[in-house]
């Protein structure tokens, strides 16, 4: 049996699309929304099973990763995330890089030699890796325009990506990849001019409207702090809002925090665009916190935390 499990963002979706569309499979999916990070306690997988993993850190699967190479699965790992110590196994191969400037999107175009490499230009634009989706775009001759329709693809994959549970997002995200599984290439998809596409377009952009109008509690030339309501739109928009704020001031560190109905907050941190560093030690440091040295997040945080939160933040970045 054939095991899929991957990150319902742009990176995890577009990741699996490539490999997919090389090596068609029939498989079982596992994947959830943006921060359901530690899908791997979701497989049951036996001696003989194939399970590929993308997108969701090592460090917090490991003891589920030991337990199915315990098992006998062979077990092929792309991620771009925390790793911890990787454990030598010769059931699992891993294809892991955690420098700032790539994606697992980037990382499956290497092994697959850039065969669908649209798609992972798709990918790098809703990771926020611009600079690096621009120049594969220019290798590849893409004109400005199919760069911009690429960019505002994977913006609108990964947006969708974003909430406290599945009834958040339009689209679930296995539902979403099975779709755009019919699409060899992005533009496809695009001049199908589908519902689907459709209604991520007009979601996106009637959440950032919305977002727009949100000012920041707390900002300094290095730093802004930004809170956000508990409704389904803060949830779905807090992460690409965050990308566009770190793109328009790349001096700055920004934290978008969301309320939540838990009575605390959901955290998105992007280290500033000129040096892209720290995020992951920073949220790392509180409970349920990680992610990458760029862009990280903590999944919830306390209410008496949030002054605490704002001073380490303050800290690490003024």
């Amino acid at each position: 049996m054939h095991i899929d499990v991957f990150n319902g963002d742009a990176d995890g979706i577009c990741s699996l699309l490539q490999l997919r569309l090389d090596q068609p499979v029939k498989s079982k999916l596992i994947t959830g929304i943006k921060r359901e990070i530690e899908l791997l306690k979701q497989v049951n997988a036996q001696n003989g099973d194939i399970v590929t993993v993308l997108d969701i850190s090592l460090k917090k699967n490991r003891s589920s990763l030991d337990n199915l190479l315990t098992k006998g699965a062979s077990i092929l790992y792309f991620d771009h995330h925390e790793t911890g110590d990787i454990p030598s196994h010769p059931k699992l191969t891993t294809f892991i890089d955690t420098s700032s400037n790539t994606c697992t999107s980037l990382l499956v175009d290497n092994y697959l030699a850039g065969k669908y490499r649209d798609w992972a230009i798709t990918a790098a634009c809703g990771d926020n890796l611009l600079l690096i989706a621009e120049k594969l775009a220019q290798q590849s001759n893409l004109t400005n325009h199919q760069y911009d329709q690429l960019k505002s693809l994977g913006i609108c994959i990964n947006y969708n990506s974003y909430g406290n549970e599945l009834s958040d997002l339009h689209f679930e995200p296995d539902y979403l990849f099975l779709y755009l599984l019919n699409y060899k290439s992005p533009f496809d998809f695009i001049d199908d001019n589908s519902l689907i596409y459709q209604k991520l377009l007009t979601g996106y952009a009637d959440d950032m409207a919305k977002a727009s109008l949100t000012k920041p509690i707390y900002q300094t030339s290095t730093i802004s702090v930004t809170i956000l309501p508990d409704e389904s739109w803060a949830r779905r928009i807090s992460e690409v809002f965050s990308n566009q704020l770190a793109n328009k001031y790349p001096e700055r560190a920004h934290a978008m925090i969301t309320c939540n109905k838990n009575v605390g907050y959901q955290v998105s941190v992007r280290a500033p665009i000129i040096r892209p560093i720290g995020a992951d030690e920073l949220c790392a440091s509180f409970t349920s916190g990680g992610g990458r040295k760029n862009a990280a997040g903590i999944n919830h945080l306390q209410q008496d935390e949030l002054n605490l939160f704002i001073e380490a933040f303050s800290t690490k970045y003024n």
